[in-house]
Parts: C-alpha cells; structure tokens; sequence
C-alpha cells in the first residue's frame, strides 16, 4: 500500500466522526458531500469495515470506527499543532541576524538600535562582524550590513540609518587661530595634514572636493600618516594639523568645540549610513524586523 493510499480517506473520516454528518463533514472540509462520501467509502473498502452506522438523520460511529478514531485523533492533533507551529515559526522572529557593520555603526546605531531589538524580538540571536570592508558578505553568510551609502553596490536594498552628513575639512579652532583656514581645495596646499592611509587597500586616502562642478582629488602633504580614523581625530583635536572626515563621524569633536569644519561649500553630496541587504532576504522575519526596528529609532535629518 503507497503511502498516499494509506493516508486516503482518513481526513474525511475523521470530518464525519466530528460532525456526525457527510454534508456537514463536506462544508468543513471545502468539498462537495459526493467527495466526502466516496472517499469513505474507499476507505471502508480498503479496511474492509464498516466505519459509520448511517440512517437518514444521524452517522455513528461502529465499534471499530470508534477504535480507529481513538487511534488515529491524537496524531491527527498533533500533526495539526506541528503545522500551526511550523506557520508560527514562519511568520515570527527567531534564529540568529547576522551583521556585519563598519566600525562608525558601534557608536552611531548600534547602542541604540540593539537593546531595543533584543527586547522586543529575545528569539532572535544576533551575530556581529565590524569590518569596513565588506565585500561579499553574502557569499559568507550575512544576513545584513552597515556602510556608508556611497560604498554600497547599487543592486542591494538600503535603508537609511543615520542623519544626513557631509565631507568635509576639520581642524581645531587653536589650529585655525595660528594657521588660518583654508577658503577653495587649493589652499590645502598651504597647510598641515595628517593623511589617512586606508587599512585595507594600503593607500593614502584623496581628500575629495566639487569644484565650479567639477569633482577634485587632492592628495593632502603632511609629516603625519595614521590608518585610525579615532585616532585622526584625536590628533586633530590636538591642532596637530587638518583632517578629512564627514560631519557624522566627527559629531561627538564637533560638539565639545575640538573641531570645526571649512570647505562645506565644496563638499561632495551629502551622504549616510545605511542598512543593506540583497532582496531575496528582506523577507525573512528576523531581517523584517531589525528593519522596523532602525527605522522606528533613527534620528531626524538636522539641517546641514
């Protein structure tokens, strides 16, 4: 006997036995009273019994219909919780989120998006990568990431996390009352930098202006080269000589005095950082819902 066969009639059974009626069993069941009936009756044949007494007002079940359903009601309830369990876990939160994210969201997004997260969705576990490079993330098993736009390949899905924020040149008022401040991309020339070697690629960073319309690349002089980004700042707070950031990553400098910025004028187009993801999995719940999350907590754009 197939499989399929052996599971025949067992489900229209089972209607019968809870209604006591073939046009009832047939109503619950989305089909026509005909289908009910022959599927009993198949069943019947099969087992050789007769499973129901019938009479024109009322179906009982006979002695052995009565046994098979003490049998067979308990698995068909919990086979009916396993799948209402299974819809469940389909449609809620659960499993582990994993990220990975450029080092500027440890201290912008993530000390407010991740407590809020993990008490609104505790199923969900979340794994998290900092790394500024992310290529590939797919390939190695991200659900997500956090970068900055412009890096972002255009065929993700983006979601804007932060206030928008411009590039920019910073220094320290101390260094601005000695040095003055530059007014056009080439007065950088005339000043201390400290240059930004890039971790990954290994190269000194350009500092990237719009000129009459034009996009500029200066590579900035200096006797200062550093591959931290913190560290840049820091030194910069110090007057120890001008830096290239934006006016996100040097908020908290910006804030306390320690740095003010020049050449907004000439800044790129203003840019953010985002949530990113491929689109076959922004349907997942737990993705879904890391989404609502950032969205309902992200911070309004202030006038740059």
């Amino acid at each position: 006997m197939s499989r399929q066969s052996r599971f025949d009639g067992l489900p229209e059974f089972l209607a019968i036995a809870r209604e006591r009626s073939i046009r009832r069993a047939a109503v619950a069941l989305d089909v026509t009273p005909g289908a009910v009936s022959q599927a009993l009756q198949r069943l019947e044949r099969r087992l050789g019994l007769a499973l129901f007494h019938r009479t024109t007002r009322r179906m009982s079940l006979t002695g052995p219909g009565e046994a098979l359903l003490a049998r067979i009601a308990p698995a068909a309830d919990a086979i009916d919780a396993g799948l209402e369990e299974a819809l469940q876990a389909s449609e809620q939160p659960m499993g582990t989120l994993r990220l990975i994210v450029e080092r500027l969201a440890m201290t912008q997004v993530l000390p407010t998006v991740l407590p809020a997260f993990r008490e609104a969705y505790p199923m969900v576990g979340v794994d998290i990568t900092v790394r500024n490079r992310q290529t590939n993330f797919v390939g190695e098993g991200f659900d997500a990431g956090i970068m900055i736009g412009s890096y972002i390949p255009q065929e993700m899905i983006a979601v804007r996390l932060s206030p928008s924020f411009r590039w920019a040149v910073f220094g320290s008022p101390t260094y601005f009352a000695a040095h003055g401040r530059p007014l056009q991309p080439a007065d950088i020339a005339m000043h201390r930098c400290i240059r930004f070697r890039r971790p990954i690629k290994d190269d000194i960073y350009r500092w990237e202006f719009v000129e009459d319309g034009k996009e500029v690349r200066i590579e900035p002089e200096g006797p200062m080269t550093v591959n931290d980004a913190e560290l840049m700042r820091q030194m910069a707070s110090q007057g120890l000589g001008l830096i290239y950031s934006s006016t996100y990553h040097a908020a908290k400098e910006i804030e306390a005095g320690l740095l003010e910025p020049v050449l907004l004028d000439h800044s790129p187009s203003a840019d953010a950082l985002y949530l990113y993801f491929a689109r076959t999995a922004q349907d997942q719940p737990k993705l879904r819902a890391f989404i609502d999350t950032c969205v309902r907590l992200r911070r309004p754009d202030p006038s740059i």
